[in-house]
């Protein structure tokens, strides 16, 4: 079991990171929550992503948690989410390689591409609209497509952002690493917020489901 307190916790991270696998699986279920963007842009739209992690640390009393884990070149933090236990994670690499740092976590922790989720923006919603998509293909998001090459598969269920899309096509790039206006920044926090609240409500539900095989 690990330690009990916020520095307890940091402490189990750090040593459990220190080892090839980390400790043994808790009671309940182990779910791995990966926001898809770019390090070192956590203001544009395409780290989105990351914005909700955050808030989700928050949520979770986790915030000041963050480990840097050098085998899958990611930001790490473990919450407690009931009998469950989540595995955050923001990638350390460029958005088009965030697959590499997922599939090692993944790995790492010893969880399928079935209990990995993926939040990341989508141009093809306006901004404040969330989906929760099952599986399926990457919709041309290079770090989604990043992740299924990575993980051998496209099962992973993903929470897709709405970041809207700009009026012309050659915009696109430079849209969507660009910072949100300040309009779009007083939207943010709300957003933040059911997009949170929808992630915790999905992995609850299925939290509670049977695993295979019991």
């Amino acid at each position: 079991m690990p330690p009990s307190g916020l520095l307890g916790s940091r402490l189990w991270l750090s040593r459990a990171m220190s080892r090839c696998v980390l400790e043994p699986r808790p009671p309940g279920k182990r779910w791995l929550v990966a926001g898809l963007g770019n390090p070192g842009l956590p203001s544009t739209r395409h780290s989105v992503g990351m914005a909700v992690l955050g808030q989700l640390a928050r949520r979770l009393g986790v915030a000041e948690s963050w480990e840097r884990d050098r085998r899958c070149a990611a930001d790490l933090a473990l919450a407690p989410l009931g009998d469950a236990q989540l595995v955050l994670l923001r990638p350390r690499r460029l958005m088009n390689a965030n697959g590499r740092s997922v599939a090692r976590a993944a790995e790492l922790f010893g969880l399928t591409a079935e209990e990995v989720y993926l939040v990341h923006d989508e141009l093809d919603k306006p901004l404040g609209k969330l989906a929760l998509k099952l599986g399926g293909s990457a919709r041309g998001h290079n770090g989604v497509r990043s992740c299924i090459s990575c993980l051998n598969s496209n099962a992973m269920p993903r929470l897709r952002v709405g970041i809207g899309r700009p009026t012309h096509p050659d915009a696109v790039q430079a849209y969507v690493l660009g910072c949100f206006s300040p309009a779009e920044q007083e939207l943010l926090p709300p957003l933040l917020d059911r997009a949170t609240d929808l992630l915790l409500d999905h992995i609850r539900e299925r939290s509670q489901e049977p695993s295979l095989g019991s």
